[in-house]
């Protein structure tokens, strides 16, 4: 029996609760004594369920997070600025992913801390005796959703903190042992997600308050991957080892038809739930808390104290949402004359406090396949308009240079407001020139006769510089016609869960075999998120009205017979660069089919324009799991070989 030693799992921030009937945030008054007597109050429970939602800032919208969930997948690599925080993670030979190099260390140093203050509440609610069954149903979603959270991350985990299993911690080290990935599921995971779908509303009790459908999602999801971890179609191991075998009696089928049966029951009963009617709009910034969004972990531009963060400057930390800044590249360096001889040049696009541009950090970059195989199809399909900023407009006035016009590609005239870059969609017929002789991008983007603009095909994305994650984009309502506060961390919620993920999770366990009913098959429920998909209102890139709907043409393309390695490629055009993607992957065993190749150009200015190279990542069994962090394994009470033998294989 392996055991450890958890330490200050007690040390998180207990938040008042003032809601107010309009706030878009669950509002916070952080108390500087936190004592575990306060759970025994309807103040403390209360306060309790209000730090469940505050510390999912913590973790999602954390840019190194955000890193982990993401670089080494068929989605991202390391970019330009990168250091060992994302070349760790990218297996692709420049560094090596270890118990101190991997950022999951994130979730286990955070979530441990929400399940304690979760068990505090579903332990100490009974004896108040004032406090609701679908309040104590909240804290038990957010017991499970952390606990689903680690078991996929670093398989199995301990469910005694130091006071007994699943029981309120309030001592600062205990021993606890590690437990099994089915004894997780069968003890924790399905129990508190089954209740909670019992007893929580049908409506948010707040703005992005947790609700059945809410539940029922992450309840599915679970059966989903609990149902992938029976199979094991791939034979990948897991930690603690032990047999597959599930606790309850019931084989991978029968949690496939579960996560059917649940997805699907929501879909049909969606309570104040629905899909936006395009793509466009489920991520577009003024649109925010949209019918479609579950859970976020929310933030706001109205007030540093609410938002946990300044409102002018980031740091790059917690509890800011900054993950958008690593997938941005430095556009600023972008260089234009200010007169036809080029004796002076700026930078025509600043940064901006506005969806397309934002701050610029250059960590985390597409791969050139995202480009040319996931996002293929760009005239029907909007998900690719949808997703990334491909063209960069001149903003200079908003800087305070006072000049009517640049000069650009062939030396003409660019205008505010006009394209000063594109990244091209498709390989333009005519050869890209990328001598920059004698117009200078400074960024190494090529010329192409008869444009204004700086243009990069697909073949010149590299690490450098690559299309921007405009989904993610920054947004505020205080700029009053300038650039605004482009440094300070993202004032949007960080999307965690979304409605239209059931269609997924459904079709998946159609694909494993669940029985379907009359017009839910796998092809029936993609075709429900294909055909949103062509529908279009505004060409984003184009920066202009769009009605054109090839909803049609876009179910009608989708294949008679749908596979997981279809819905993964699905998924990822759905939620590209959203944090999803390691997960799937590591959920299908897909991750080393899908992720050991990619191409990207050099990081090198004066390389820009050569052929990209070629990467190849060694993806092996054991990076299924992540390792338990160094932290950790420092602290606990133990000697070197019981510490060893506590640690995931392959990281000792």
């Amino acid at each position: 029996m392996k055991y450890k030693y958890i330490k200050g799992l007690l040390g998180i921030a207990l938040f008042a609760f003032l809601l107010g009937g309009c706030s878009d945030v669950l509002e916070e008054n952080p108390r500087s004594i936190y004592e575990p007597s306060f759970f025994k109050t309807e103040r403390g429970v209360e306060s309790g369920v209000t730090a469940l939602y505050s510390q999912l800032r913590y973790v999602f919208g954390q840019g190194y997070f955000y890193n982990a969930t993401l670089t080494g997948t068929d989605e991202v690599t390391y970019a330009q600025s990168a250091d060992g925080n994302f070349k760790d993670m990218d297996l692709s030979g420049a560094g090596s992913l270890t118990s101190t190099s991997s950022r999951a260390d994130v979730l286990w140093g955070n979530a441990f801390s929400s399940i304690n203050t979760a068990n505090g509440i579903i332990e100490n609610a009974e004896e108040v005796g004032t406090i609701s069954d679908a309040l104590v149903a909240e804290a038990r979603f957010f017991r499970a959703f952390n606990y689903f959270m680690l078991v996929q991350t670093f398989g199995g985990v301990p469910l005694d903190l130091g006071a007994g299993e699943l029981a309120f911690n309030t001592s600062t080290s205990r021993y606890s042992k590690r437990n099994t990935v089915p004894e997780v599921y069968s003890r924790v995971i399905f129990p508190d997600l089954v209740v909670a779908v019992e007893n929580l509303p049908d409506d948010p009790r707040v703005t992005g308050g947790v609700t059945k459908t809410v539940a029922r999602l992450f309840l599915s999801k679970a059966y989903l991957t609990y149902g992938w971890w029976l199979e094991n179609p791939k034979n990948i191991p897991t930690y603690p080892e032990t047999n597959r075998n599930d606790p309850d009696g019931h084989d991978a089928q029968w949690y496939f038809q579960q996560a059917y049966d649940v997805a699907t029951f929501a879909i049909e009963n969606p309570g104040p739930y629905s899909l936006q009617p395009t793509y466009y709009d489920v991520n577009l910034a003024q649109n925010d808390r949209n019918s479609e969004i579950l859970l976020y972990a929310d933030h706001t531009e109205e007030s540093e104290y609410y938002n946990g963060g300044s409102l002018t400057y980031g740091s790059g930390g917690a509890p800011d949402n900054f993950a958008v800044w690593f997938m941005t590249w430095n556009y600023i360096n972008t260089k234009s004359g200010a007169d036809p001889d080029w004796n002076d040049r700026i930078s025509p696009v600043l940064r901006e406090a506005s969806q397309p541009l934002g701050r610029p950090w250059t960590r985390m970059c597409p791969t050139i396949e995202v480009v040319t195989e996931t996002f293929a199809e760009k005239t029907l399909d909007s998900r690719f308009d949808g997703t990334f900023t491909t063209v960069y407009r001149a903003n200079w006035p908003k800087g305070g240079t006072d000049l009517d016009v640049v000069y650009n590609a062939n030396n003409m005239t660019v205008a505010p407001g006009e394209p000063i870059l594109t990244f091209l969609e498709e390989e333009p017929v005519v050869a890209v020139d990328y001598s920059n002789d004698p117009y200078k991008s400074d960024i190494g983007a090529g010329v192409v006769p008869g444009r204004a603009d700086y243009v990069i095909p697909p073949s010149g994305i590299s690490r450098l510089r690559y299309p921007g994650l405009w989904k993610l984009g920054v947004y505020r309502t205080d700029n009053d016609g300038g650039l605004g506060q482009p440094n300070a961390g993202s004032t949007r919620p960080f999307n965690i869960a979304k409605f239209s993920e059931f269609y997924f999770i459904a079709a998946e366990a159609a694909v494993k075999g669940a029985a379907t009913a009359a017009g839910m098959t796998a092809r029936d429920l993609i075709n429900v998120i294909r055909g949103r998909a062509g529908n279009w209102r505004w060409d984003n890139n184009g920066n202009a009205p769009k009605m054109d709907d090839f909803s049609q043409e876009m179910m009608d393309a989708t294949p008679a017979d749908i596979d997981v390695e279809y819905i993964l490629a699905e998924r990822s055009r759905e939620y590209y660069g959203e944090g999803y993607r390691w997960y799937d992957l590591v959920r299908t065993q897909m991750w080393r089919e899908l992720s050991s190749e990619y191409t990207i150009g050099s990081a090198a200015l004066d390389e820009q324009g050569n052929e990209p190279d070629v990467f190849t990542r060694d993806i092996q069994d054991f990076h299924y799991l992540r390792p338990i962090p160094q932290g950790q394994l420092d602290a606990m009470e133990m000697d070197e070989a019981e510490k060893a033998d506590y640690q995931n294989p392959g990281y000792n």
